[in-house]
């Protein structure tokens, strides 16, 4: 026989019961795999901008949202598992920074969505067709430098320039786009652009060292092999009293004399805006690819110190940042 106290908890126990039934299911937490080909300033910040802009629309990592971040360590094989592994655990949405780990990813799936960031051109790359929405699994935001402005601060740092030289590596589809681009605009002002490859980071070095003597000044894309090992080329031109100019705005701190460039911080909150949109139902191929207009320039006057350049007032006044 029960007692009231016994009977009173099964009463209570059997509505809780029946309360726990009826309300309806909480949604299940959104999972976004993101993976970048290798970590530096500007990869990096794209990376935490995503997630900022992620967290600005809802989605909480740790709450809401469960994150899975890799890198390839800038090793295509290390990418091309990533992508295997990504596909396999099929998420809601994965992010790719770097057009070596986004090509791999875009080839392994046609079905999840994908969403590409800091990719000079991704048509180039062959992600997608064209700027318009692609009506596939993919979409993204692209950093794409206007040549002609990159070439206008090669010639304000470096007024009597006419050899240009650039190390880049010939397996990265930007980097080879981009080089084709500056070399174009270049050409067209009687201006001639040396080239030295380096296939692996360990070659940026090197690379850099067989164009002492042949060159007026450095210029470098957002090459990531480049990027990712940027004092070392810094280096080299402190030495030979190059200057170097660089086209992602991280690269002034790490010894650029400017560099007008993206803010791939923004950059990557708007990727996490994107995503979000795909969280919340919208198809990839109903949004179109698009680029940053948000253009800064930053200066180094220490850089330019080191390699011997004098800049004018008016350049300096500019700029969005001096760095001493």
């Amino acid at each position: 026989m029960f007692t009231f106290n016994q009977s009173l908890r099964a009463i209570v126990g059997a509505l809780a019961l029946a309360a726990v039934c009826s309300a309806p299911a909480l949604a299940a937490d959104k999972v976004v795999a993101i993976t970048s080909y290798v970590e530096h300033p500007a990869l990096d910040a794209v990376r935490d901008g995503t997630k900022e802009g992620l967290i600005a629309e809802g989605f909480v990592p740790g709450k809401n949202l469960k994150w899975d971040f890799q890198s390839a360590q800038a090793n295509a094989g290390t990418a091309g598992q990533i992508a295997k592994k990504f596909v396999g655990d099929n998420p809601d949405a994965i992010v790719v920074i770097g057009t070596p780990s986004a090509q791999p990813m875009v080839a392994a799936t046609k079905t999840i969505p994908v969403v590409y960031s800091a990719i000079a051109d991704p048509i180039a790359a062959q992600l997608v067709k064209s700027w318009a929405p692609s009506g596939t699994n993919v979409t993204g935001l692209s950093h794409m430098l206007d040549p002609v402005k990159q070439v206008e601060i090669i010639k304000k740092v470096v007024p009597n320039a006419k050899r240009v030289g650039i190390v880049y590596n010939p397996g990265e589809a930007n980097s080879v786009s981009a080089l084709n681009s500056i070399k174009a605009v270049l050409e067209k002002q009687g201006m001639t652009l040396v080239e030295a490859a380096a296939p692996r980071s360990v070659d940026v070095a090197p690379a850099a060292k067989s164009l002492i003597g042949k060159i007026d000044v450095m210029y470098t894309t957002t090459d990531n092999n480049v990027v990712s090992t940027f004092e070392s080329l810094a280096k080299v031109c402190n030495d030979a009293k190059i200057p170097l100019i660089a086209s992602d705005t991280g690269s002034v701190k790490r010894g650029a004399i400017a560099a007008l460039g993206v803010n791939f911080h923004d950059l990557g909150v708007q990727t996490g805006k994107v995503v979000a949109r795909i969280l919340k139902g919208e198809k990839p191929g109903d949004i179109a690819s698009s680029t940053s207009k948000n253009l800064e320039l930053y200066i180094s006057t220490s850089a330019a110190q080191k390699q011997g350049v004098t800049l004018s007032p008016d350049f300096l006044k500019s700029a969005n940042k001096v760095i001493d």
